[in-house]
């Protein structure tokens, strides 16, 4: 019950309280004067009385009832105001909720005849006063009502009489349970009083058991989407983990790179469900990225393609720290248009060798555990890449053992066979020397075994010099030679040999050219082999001829010159050995091979070693030059390049 003083703070106006429906009624309603109530009459009152008071407690305990059979507090607080409406037959009657310093009706039963006010908001009709009352706990009772703000009663709710009992819960105010009379004023009853309390503590209770079943219910919800989520990552984890496997098999099982790195893009891009995933290998060296592998769902492949690292310099100086990353792209690409991409790189021990990608759209943000996985799976690949690599370096050192020891079984039968045969003439010599009948068979004879001797001496003379210069203990004593003086005396006798053989030698050796610096005694060697080469495999009638050039400042690189500093010009003396032989092409690139000798190519059966080119190129590669061959229109081609050396050997 409001004070006279709050009220009239609130700008109620109270009226005299009516006797209850279970009192006895005014004097109207009495006997005649001189005659007491008869016992009938006092009994219907009694009755009537105990009727409403168990009508009373029936509206209690259904609404009880409900309360705990319901969960649903729009449900019980709907039934709540109906029941009661009736129950008081009131024009309306109304469940205000308060929040946050707003007050909204949030459940309404009303007669049709009036305006429905429900979800409105009724916070211009709480006054700091009343609200302060109802935060007390007191009730508001006001029998006829008068306006208190701008907005009357009447304008907002129609109301003549409003009875308000606060709810609260945990002492706290949750709203209002108020009942209004909108016809005419009315005199509320202690009973209606009493029941409306009851009723707001069972609200009260209602309310408290909502939220809490809310509550539950949100934290069930809430713990339902983390199992979900935690089941999903689980399943997530399972499958990449079950991938790793797949592709860590392959790895172990295969030496396929291609096939491995394959099966891996498309293993990854599968179990991530992404657009596209490809894997790129570099070039340091020409700082270029080029896309081998790839698993994409786009209508352009991008397999094959080549990258400058310049063009997106931000992203592959990141890659080549060793960086993982993601990005959004901020500018449509004008194949894929906006894209989310992970970006990982491929190391090994030696640093960064390539790099993986996975594509997807724009919204996607890559989680932890797919970065993990990317990482792994770009671990995967190293190995797979750097396991080929030493497989590839192990077979090619397999095949440089067999060619090798193919070579030990040529060099052993060559040098058997090339150390026999003059052993067997010297042999056979000496036989008949001791058998010969006269001098001039003796003589022959002791020919043959000067020049058996002479040819086994230059096979070990060779041998010895050939490992040598492997060795790089061959030493070598740069001199000057002036080429006009010291070349005659070098041909001379090829000259005679062609002529004997009808074979035609041309010499082109320019009057001004330089005087040279080399090794006079490897030149000797290197013209000599040359010019013997080109008469051994010159038919009679055939052309053989040596042209000198001199070049005074020479591009090291274009000569392919063996020289430490590979950008200055240097002076360089070129010997062109030219003659007719028909030497197919493809035998060109084993000239240079120990023991090798051209099949079918030698008109005069002379035979050989096959060592004189080789020792011929070491010879060349010592003097820090390089020489050339090649077959065209029926002519043979050796160029040799000689740099001009210093005096002093260095």
């Amino acid at each position: 019950m409001n004070s006279p003083d709050q009220e009239k703070v609130l700008g109620f106006k109270r009226r005299e309280i009516a006797p209850s429906r279970c009192q006895p009624q005014t004097p109207d309603n009495t006997y005649a004067a001189g005659f007491a109530p008869s016992f009938t009459a006092g009994r219907e009152l009694t009755e009537k009385g105990l009727l409403q008071q168990l009508e009373q407690e029936q509206l209690i305990n259904k609404i009880a009832l409900q309360i705990f059979q319901a969960s649903d507090l729009s449900y019980i607080l709907n039934l709540a105001v109906t029941e009661i409406r009736r129950f008081l037959q009131a024009d309306r009657v109304l469940i205000e909720r308060y929040h946050k310093g707003e007050s909204l009706a949030v459940a309404e039963s009303v007669e049709p005849s009036y305006q429905s006010c429900l979800g409105k908001s009724l916070s211009s009709l709480w006054s700091g006063s009343r609200l302060k009352l109802y935060q007390q706990g007191l009730n508001e009772v006001v029998a006829q009502l008068e306006p208190v703000h701008e907005f009357s009663w009447q304008d907002l709710l129609q109301a003549q009489a409003r009875l308000a009992i606060p709810i609260l819960r945990n002492q706290e105010l949750w709203g209002v349970l108020a009942v209004h009379q909108c016809s005419h004023p009315r005199n509320w009853q202690p009973d209606e009083i009493d029941l409306l309390e009851q009723l707001t503590t069972r609200l009260a209770i209602a309310i408290h058991h909502s939220e809490l079943h809310h509550e539950i219910q949100r934290l069930n919800d809430h713990l339902e989407s983390e199992v979900q989520a935690r089941t999903a990552q689980l399943q997530q984890a399972y499958e990449f983990e079950a991938t790793l496997k797949r592709i860590t098999d392959r790895v172990r099982d295969s030496l396929d790179v291609d096939l491995i790195l394959q099966a891996a893009i498309r293993e990854l891009a599968i179990v991530m469900g992404v657009r596209a995933c490809n894997a790129s290998l570099y070039d340091l060296e020409q700082g270029t990225s080029t896309t081998c592998y790839e698993y994409t769902s786009f209508l352009s492949p991008y397999q094959g393609r080549v990258a400058k690292f310049s063009t997106t310099q931000e992203l592959y100086s990141q890659l080549l720290r060793g960086e993982c990353f993601q990005f959004c792209s901020l500018i449509p690409n004008p194949e894929r248009g906006m894209v989310a991409a992970l970006a990982c790189p491929i190391l090994d021990d030696q640093g960064v060798i390539g790099d993986l990608w996975v594509l997807h759209h724009k919204d996607h943000a890559f989680s932890e555990q797919d970065i993990r996985l990317v990482k792994q799976v770009a671990n995967q690949c190293s190995i797979a890449i750097r396991q080929a690599n030493l497989y590839a370096k192990v077979q090619e050192e397999v095949k440089t053992l067999e060619r090798l020891n193919q070579l030990k079984d040529d060099f052993l039968s060559t040098v058997s066979h090339e150390l026999r045969t003059p052993l067997s003439n010297i042999k056979m010599a000496i036989h008949m020397l001791r058998t010969a009948p006269n001098p001039e068979r003796q003589q022959r004879y002791l020919q043959i075994l000067e020049a058996e001797c002479s040819r086994e001496t230059e096979l070990i003379n060779d041998l010895l010099d050939l490992q040598r210069l492997e060795n790089d203990s061959y030493r070598v004593s740069p001199e000057p030679i002036l080429l006009q003086e010291w070349l005659p005396s070098i041909m001379a006798p090829f000259l005679s040999r062609a002529q004997s053989r009808q074979q035609h030698l041309q010499i082109d050796l320019p009057s001004d050219t330089p005087e040279i610096i080399t090794d006079r005694k490897s030149l000797e060697r290197i013209l000599a082999e040359l010019l013997n080469n080109a008469c051994k495999y010159t038919s009679p009638d055939g052309s053989i001829a040596l042209t000198v050039q001199h070049t005074a400042a020479a591009n090291p690189n274009q000569l392919k010159l063996h020289l430490t500093n590979m950008t200055q010009p240097v002076a360089v003396t070129t010997f062109v050995i030219r003659n007719e032989a028909d030497i197919p092409a493809t035998e060109i690139p084993r000239m240079f091979e120990k023991f090798y000798r051209i099949p079918k190519s030698d008109p005069w059966q002379q035979g050989g070693t096959g060592l004189g080119l080789a020792l011929i190129k070491k010879l060349v590669e010592t003097l820090h030059g390089s020489i050339e061959a090649e077959s065209r229109d029926g002519w043979t081609i050796l160029t040799v390049h000689l740099p001009m050396l210093e005096a002093d050997g260095h």
